[in-house]
């Protein structure tokens, strides 16, 4: 049982997770920050507006030390959801734990021995969905890979990865699309640890053994339960007949669960706790295909950061399903069931389709570098969000039932979410410099340069990495070091060959009329530069916005995730757009967003008006607002031809056209 937490810096953490703890929590679960997850200290340029907002900064074995001071790791169950980074921040957990065995008196091999989690490590899915990859394709199953042959060798409890389908979902995954997806990962990492040849063939069980899955749970329980029971068929018969694994204990399929995040609303969040409870119940109510660990997220995630209350509910969910039901007590419940097993075929058999076309395309790694899997998702989202838009599904509270009475979970305002101080970037930034400036520089500059030249061999990266750690090399440069030698990558946006098909109607033409009578009024056709500032890689509303925007008839610049402030003025005036949007999901908007709008009145460009969309609360739009922006749009917006038609009317009134 765990609360997905972490946020502020390592000190404000620890004390987070010794209370979650001291609830009942029988494992932790380590968010990072952004800078953290992709590579950067605190004080660069794109970490601005990112520290300590959606996770924990660790910049060093020191931020590490501290996260975990008073947790005996021995004794811990610690998932870590970091991907591109993942090498480097086991070796900072590798480390401590170290520490802890001298400062113990004990053996160094038998405490690595122990030690039991997970770190996350899918970069597949992070060029699908969140990106927060940094190295290309290749480079990135390299790190993967040497994670994974040395975990089996050194730390045997430990899961290497966690093959991750929740984003996926996400992002408008259908079932079949994320069991394919997910089964398409795992096979290309099992294929390329197999090939590497680090490990003896009579060992490749223990591989396949420590592979772990953490998907998605919807609000759709029957058909997300049944999704699992496919899981749990493909994962066998794939071990089996692909690897020959006979072992049945090296064949289980195991995984934990996040439920939808997505699927929360802004609009009477209250509905946000029965939604959570009918997806907790999708992974346990089958005992056969019944989830290893639970996250639940909290009522009022859509809002903003959730205050340790929020997450106290969240885990209280889960102890009163274990302790107060009976659920727990009896064989599988739908076993037998025609109904069920039907919907299991169904997904399966559409599951094994799309694995074999994706492995005739060259399996994962090809599809993601084409831009198919990328394609695929954008439109899958976009047709779930038209038939939010036409009413065909019912989320209730936003398209139907929308009539409310006040929210006392809500009459505090703005203490109604946690709050980041923005001095903890200021303080996180001066910490690094401090620390960087109290160690032996020549000492670091070894360990950087082994973890450099190790990188252009085939040399198992994990030794090196572990050397830099001990030697107080921070994130940020373990991943320059690399950068310098693999390069670094820009994902397909899958925008340009997605398609949003059926969204034709009244609205969307009156719409497109209305773009067109702007372009001729403007002697111009209108050009929208979609935005992603920041280190905020949850791409799939700017994609969208994209889709829907071409679909109107704006010409659309979409240069995909992580952008500077400046990048985007810079494109902004060479394309010569009418307007500039930008999506925010990071809750750095007071920092990045009026950079571009200071950045567009600097290089002397006033009548191009910014919107601005994301989870923004009321009070940061009113200062946005104050600040020069023209437009916010939240999660309570969700109709995109509406947004479309808002955005029309800003133009316009940014060039004094008035409505005809």
């Amino acid at each position: 049982m765990r609360t997905y937490a972490g946020h502020s810096s390592a000190t404000a953490s620890n004390a987070l997770y010794r209370r979650n703890l001291a609830k009942g929590q029988t494992g932790l679960s380590v968010a990072f920050d952004l800078p953290t997850q992709t590579g950067y200290d605190p004080d660069h340029e794109l970490s601005r507006g990112e520290v300590g907002k959606v996770g924990v900064p660790v910049s060093h074995i020191g931020d590490m030390r501290q996260l975990f001071d008073g947790i005996p790791l021995a004794e811990a169950n610690t998932s870590m959801t970091i991907n591109a980074t993942a090498m480097w921040l086991l070796a900072l957990y590798v480390g401590v734990a170290e520490e802890q065995a001298e400062a113990e008196g004990l053996d160094r091999d038998e405490m690595l021995a122990e030690l039991a989690g997970t770190t996350q490590n899918d970069i597949i899915k992070e060029y699908l969905s969140r990106g927060t990859y940094v190295f290309p394709p290749g480079p990135s199953l390299r790190l993967i890979t040497d994670m994974v042959a040395w975990a089996v060798q050194h730390v045997p409890k430990w899961n290497p990865i966690n093959i991750c389908s929740y984003h996926l979902q996400e992002v408008g995954a259908s079932p079949v699309q994320e069991v394919a997806y997910a089964m398409c990962t795992a096979i290309s990492v099992l294929d390329a640890v197999r090939d590497s040849g680090q490990l003896p063939d009579d060992r490749f069980g223990e591989v396949v053994g420590r592979i772990s899955f953490f998907v998605n749970a919807g609000v759709r329980f029957i058909e997300e339960m049944c999704k699992m029971r496919a899981f749990g068929v493909l994962w066998e018969e794939i071990t089996r007949d692909r690897y020959g694994i006979e072992n049945p204990k090296q064949r289980r399929f195991r995984y934990g669960v996040q439920v939808n995040s997505l699927g929360l609303t802004e609009q009477q969040p209250e509905n946000n706790v029965q939604r959570i409870v009918l997806e907790m119940l999708a992974v346990s109510l089958s005992r056969n295909a019944r989830a290893r660990a639970i996250q639940l997220p909290a009522w009022n995630e859509a809002l903003g950061l959730p205050r340790p209350w929020d997450q106290q509910w969240a885990l209280r969910m889960q102890q009163v399903l274990a302790y107060e039901t009976d659920l727990l007590e009896y064989e599988d419940l739908f076993d037998g069931s025609p109904v069920v097993q039907a919907k299991v075929d169904e997904i399966v058999d559409g599951a094994r389709a799309e694995i074999d076309r994706v492995q005739a395309m060259g399996g994962a790694v090809a599809a993601v570098e084409s831009g198919y899997m990328k394609s695929q998702m954008v439109s899958s989202l976009a047709e779930r969000r038209r038939r939010v838009e036409s009413g065909e599904d019912v989320v209730v509270g936003l398209n139907k039932f929308d009539t409310t009475e006040p929210s006392p979970l809500q009459a505090e305002g703005a203490k109604a979410i946690e709050t980041i101080d923005p001095e903890v970037e200021r303080e996180a930034s001066e910490a690094v410099r401090a620390w960087r400036s109290g160690r032996d520089s020549s000492t670091v500059d070894g360990a950087v340069r082994g973890l450099r030249e190790a990188a252009k061999t085939g040399t198992n990266l994990m030794s090196a990495t572990i050397s830099c750690a001990k030697a107080g090399v921070t994130t940020g440069e373990w991943a320059t070091a690399l950068r310098e030698v693999f390069g670094e990558y820009r994902a397909p946006t899958g925008v340009s060959g997605a398609s949003a098909a059926g969204v034709a109607g009244a609205a969307l033409a009156g719409v497109r009329e209305r773009v067109a009578k702007a372009g001729e009024d403007l002697g111009e056709r209108l050009r929208i530069l979609v935005g992603k500032p920041g280190l905020d890689g949850h791409s799939n509303g700017a994609e969208q916005v994209a889709v829907r925007a071409r679909d109107v008839g704006f010409e659309v610049v979409y240069q995909g995730i992580r952008l500077t402030p400046a990048q985007i003025v810079a494109a902004a005036v060479q394309e010569g757009v009418h307007v500039v949007g930008l999506s925010v999901l990071s809750g750095s908007h007071l920092e990045v967003v009026p950079a571009v709008v200071e950045g567009l009145r600097a290089a002397g460009v006033t009548d191009v008006p910014v919107v601005l969309g994301g989870i923004i609360p009321p009070a940061d739009a009113d200062e946005l607002l104050k600040r020069g922006v023209a437009k916010v749009f939240t999660p309570k917006d969700y109709e995109l031809t509406e947004i479309m038609d808002e955005i029309v009317t800003v133009i316009r009134k940014a060039h004094g056209l008035t409505e005809s």
